[in-house]
């Protein structure tokens, strides 16, 4: 198998899913962020040439230019106006910015912004304010901002931060996703004339709702939460009707699998919804009025957020797996009267499904890489660990070629979060080390979302221990199964994955050739004192108070324990990181070479958490493979 090329590999375009994307209200356009050209910027599809071009691509338009990066994307009621996010420095100060698509004029709506701003907007129906969420009080409420200047006005302060905002058709309320207890959201319905809000609740006690929608009439709220039609916890989210006037839900889905990212047809008859189980997700077409449900997959991957076309034609959604980064597809909605499918379960015939954005260049056909295999492997205390395998193709034996005689390295890596997991996905970092020979080995350790709720919220009070167990239990895993050299075995990470490399090198010492910990923390004291707000009410509510937890907060630092650290260290940090902040990766640095340990060391000065400048991204990537390949031998 050819090594495939890096660098190349890092400048692979994709569309942003976590900022999704929008119809235009007419369904003439499609906004969404995208980087091809390198940069973050807000682009247009034009769909009113859908039926004069059959093949190829479509054309679009650039809406945005200048520095920083632009996401989140939002039609205002006219068509008229497009509002977006644009981050210049990673800081996560976002500016909101709004567009006059015909006149090509940007203005800033909050400028020269001290403060975070949630990346979630939601218009007014009549076009004339924003609700968004902002911690410019030193917590995250939500505010209304009119296009027709002054101050913003606070509608909703409550003791937990808020997250996503959504405005009622009908414009009198506002849907406000606010962080709960543990790990949960609740879900608040605020008057805009003013007056107590009110969460949505049964028998007296909060829901956790992960996602919502309105109804077209705005009469109900499509929700995603893990209560089922019982009223017990599920473990898995499914898709709920909560009646505005009853407030009594009818849930539409039970079962394993999560149901999420809700959307309601124009017409109200129909939801579209993600199926997830696991690393792998479908989407499903729900008809209200004859209770029947219709799935569809482009093929094994993960499909995001998918929106009904204002007509109800269609259904667009973002889609990608290993082999393919993510990009725009659309579905037509003419299979579910044409009677092309039966209900429960089938899907409809292929040539009903569009790629309308084509990321891939023609040199790396999909071909080139690896679909990993979704396996398990034991923990010490006997649970079963989640994980993505990458093997590379000489590795894959059949009955008459064998395996190889001298075992390959491998490199575990972590995922962040912690509530988040690895998928079907684009990762360029895993398909460069499987060219290069290597195994790759991705867990979806306790604390990660995709499987349940016991399994997310198993690492509670625990982080740092059972999850980097689970880790090590991998490399267990590799060596028992003749997989990987049992002396070339690397651990790597970003975020809380940075901070589990750093506890397996300092608690498993001897299981490692070397760690690599990207934009990571390693003091709980330190890095919750530094904090936003939000970030500090995850800490507390999942690994307790500082003061009343001090030795459990402690024992869970990787920073006390860095003399134990007997393999060569790379610290990867961004100086406007407001997420693990980089003094936290400087300390570490200073403490390691003053314990006389091999240690790499790399701030970016105009870098935050996640990487944004394509420049940067490339040049962090090719300084963590070129550690780790130094390391492996390979």
């Amino acid at each position: 198998m050819t090594i495939l090329n890096f660098e190349k590999l890092l400048r692979i375009p994709f569309i942003d899913p976590s900022a999704g994307f929008e119809f235009s209200p007419d369904g003439s356009r499609i906004a969404f962020s995208w980087n091809p050209n390198g940069q973050w910027d807000i682009f247009e599809l034009m769909l009113n040439e859908l039926n004069a071009v059959n093949q190829g691509e479509l054309s679009f338009r650039q809406i945005s230019n200048g520095p920083g990066s632009k996401f989140s994307p939002h039609y205002s009621p006219d068509g008229n106006y497009l509002a977006y996010l644009l981050d210049t420095d990673g800081s996560e100060s976002f500016d909101i910015m709004v567009c006059h698509l015909d006149h090509a004029v940007h203005n800033n709506l909050t400028p020269k912004t001290p403060f975070s701003i949630q990346p979630n907007l939601s218009w007014s129906p009549d076009g004339s304010q924003i609700a968004y969420i902002s911690d410019q009080a030193g917590h995250f409420d939500t505010y209304i901002l009119s296009l027709s200047g002054g101050e913003p006005r606070l509608v909703l302060s409550l003791p937990n931060p808020d997250w996503d905002v959504k405005w009622s058709p009908d414009g009198r309320l506002l849907a406000v996703v606010s962080e709960g207890h543990v790990q949960d959201s609740i879900t608040f319905l605020v008057q805009i004339k003013g007056g107590k809000p009110k969460s949505i609740a049964l028998e007296g006690k909060p829901l956790n709702i992960k996602e919502i929608c309105w109804s077209p009439d705005s009469r109900s709220l499509a929700i995603s939460s893990d209560y089922s039609s019982q009223n017990t916890l599920d473990g898995y989210y499914n898709i709920g009707l909560y009646d505005m006037t009853t407030e009594q839900i009818t849930w539409i889905t039970s079962g394993e699998g999560n149901k999420i990212s809700p959307d309601w047809s124009t017409d109200g008859n129909q939801l579209v919804y993600v199926f997830e189980q696991g690393p792998d997700t479908s989407l499903v077409i729900y008809n209200l009025k004859e209770e029947i449900s219709f799935s569809f997959q482009v093929k094994p991957g993960v499909h995001y957020k998918p929106r009904f076309s204002p007509d109800g034609k269609y259904i667009a959604f973002i889609f990608g797996n290993s082999c393919q980064p993510e990009d725009l597809w659309l579905l037509s909605t003419s299979f579910l009267i044409s009677n092309q499918v039966s209900a429960g379960g089938s899907q409809p015939k292929i040539n009903l499904v569009r790629q309308l954005t084509f990321s891939l260049p023609l040199d790396f056909p999909s071909s080139s890489f690896v679909m990993p295999t979704h396996i398990y492997y034991p923990s010490p205390d006997g649970k079963n660990v989640p994980a993505l395998l990458f093997l590379p193709s000489k590795h894959q034996s059949t009955d008459s070629t064998p395996l190889p005689v001298s075992l390959p390295p491998a490199a575990i890596v972590i995922h962040g979060g912690p509530s988040w997991l690895f998928q079907f996905l684009w990762y360029p970092l895993f398909q460069h080390m499987v060219s290069r020979g290597w195994v790759v080995l991705a867990p979806n350790y306790r604390g990660s979302i995709g499987y349940g709720r016991e399994w997310q919220v198993a690492n509670r009070f625990e982080l740092g221990r059972l999850d980097t167990m689970d880790v090590v239990a991998g490399a267990d895993y590799l060596k028992r199964e003749g997989f990987a050299d049992p002396e070339r075995i690397a651990v790597t990470g970003r975020s809380h994955g940075g901070y589990l490399t750093m506890c397996c090198l300092t608690q498993y010492p001897d299981y490692w050739a070397g760690g690599s910990a990207v934009v990571p923390f390693l003091n709980w004291f330190t890095s919750h004192a530094s904090s936003r707000k939000d970030l500090q009410h995850w800490d507390i509510e999942n690994l307790g108070d500082p003061v009343e937890n001090q030795a459990l907060w402690r024992e869970r630092s990787p920073f006390f324990f860095l003399d134990r650290v007997r393999a060569p260290v790379q610290l990867i940090c961004g100086a406007n990181d407001p997420r693990c902040s980089p003094e936290e990766s400087i300390s570490a640095r200073n403490q390691l070479l003053a314990l006389g340990k091999e240690v790499d060391f790399v701030l970016y000065p105009d870098e935050g958490h996640g990487f944004l400048k394509i420049d940067n991204v490339v040049d962090q990537e090719l300084r963590r493979m070129d550690f780790l390949s130094q390391i492996l031998g390979n």
